[in-house]
């Protein structure tokens, strides 16, 4: 496949620069990759597409705040900090990005907060925008953390063309986040309340969570035309016997299982044993999945829709097949549907 088949015109009204007003009422197009057939729901019934025992997986990994904006020794130049991740507790060390990057080199300090209260060392230069930061702190992990995202806002893509906003440190998050560690987050989650998903446990439907922490590698524009030459990012994971337990079981006796988002496809896809079981695993993936691509273990995708050209885009169109979800994403736009993080949902069943 190559990059210049995902291409699409979408105008850039379509692009939801806010969330529902409820998380449970945003639009839910339903699509059958066996016969084609589209109906328009609202996201609340996806309850009605399933039965007792069929197992929803989800991904509840938290996002912090990792959006910070401080300020150059001598210069005073505003530079905008995005927190990857941590590489050492102890020290204080952080894996980020700068903006602009050509201002800031090793040896130079930031200064974070109104009374330029955090103090941070550029230690070392990993790529052309990454750099290695060593916050001066002095004080146990926990105060250093809470300080630090204190300071922060919250991480919602650029694209939205706007800045944080109150609600956003509510909505950019689904309601069972638990593991912290993203900078994304896992949009099709966002769609689930919590009156939704009381209605499905008594519905017997089980839940399942598995953790993959989401990088800005989601939002990285690939650039070449050859697919196969892409190289994605690597985003850790956590899958627990516990749940591994649940999604083999449900698979064994025949129940529907259910990857809500690319992310929990992603992870699922990376862990698969041969015999088509999840396992147990704790690590990292790089995985990149792009038609044609067969799946293992979900019988049902849930995912927003997404930007062109997009590897999340690409994950959709290799599970629902390629002619049919380009097809479905042109009337998707015809149809008024919101794309990216805020916007409306797909499931393919």
């Amino acid at each position: 496949m190559k990059l210049s088949q995902f291409k699409f015109d979408l105008p850039d009204k379509l692009i939801a620069t806010h969330p529902a007003y409820n998380r449970d009422d945003a639009r839910l197009m339903v699509v059958n990759r066996k016969t084609g057939e589209i109906e328009h729901k609202i996201f609340k019934e996806v309850i009605d597409y399933y039965d007792e025992g069929d197992i929803f997986v989800f991904n509840d990994t938290k996002v912090f705040p990792a959006r910070l904006y401080g300020n150059k020794e001598k210069t005073g130049a505003t530079i905008e900090v995005f927190l990857l991740r941590e590489l050492n507790e102890e020290f204080h060390l952080w894996d980020v990005l700068v903006d602009p990057a050509r201002k800031i080199r090793i040896g130079n300090k930031l200064y974070f907060g109104d009374d330029d209260s955090m103090v941070a060392e550029v230690i070392d230069n990993t790529t052309s925008r990454g750099r290695t930061l060593r916050f001066l702190y002095d004080g146990p992990p926990e105060e250093f953390k809470e300080t630090l995202y204190a300071l922060g806002e919250t991480p919602i893509p650029k694209y939205l063309g706007r800045g944080e906003e109150s609600e956003d440190r509510e909505r950019y998050q689904t309601i069972f986040a638990k593991n912290e560690g993203a900078v994304v987050a896992p949009a099709a989650g966002m769609h689930f309340s919590r009156e939704l998903m009381k209605r499905m446990e008594i519905k017997g439907i089980d839940f399942s969570f598995i953790t993959l922490h989401s990088g800005l590698g989601n939002y990285r524009e690939i650039d070449v035309e050859d697919l196969t030459k892409h190289k994605m990012d690597s985003e850790q994971l956590i899958i627990t016997q516990e749940a591994a337990d649940q999604v083999n079981q449900a698979k064994d006796s025949k129940h529907k299982v259910v990857a809500v988002g690319t992310s929990v496809m992603r992870a699922m896809e990376t862990i698969v044993a041969t015999d088509g079981h999840l396992k147990i695993n704790e690590g990292w993936t790089n995985k990149f999945i792009f038609p044609p691509y067969d799946f293992s273990i979900a019988d049902s995708l849930i995912t927003n829709f997404h930007l062109p050209q997009s590897t999340l885009l690409m994950m959709t169109a290799a599970f629902g097949g390629y002619d049919l979800i380009m097809d479905v994403y042109n009337k998707a736009v015809a149809e008024g549907y919101r794309f990216g993080t805020y916007g409306d949902a797909m499931m393919i069943i």
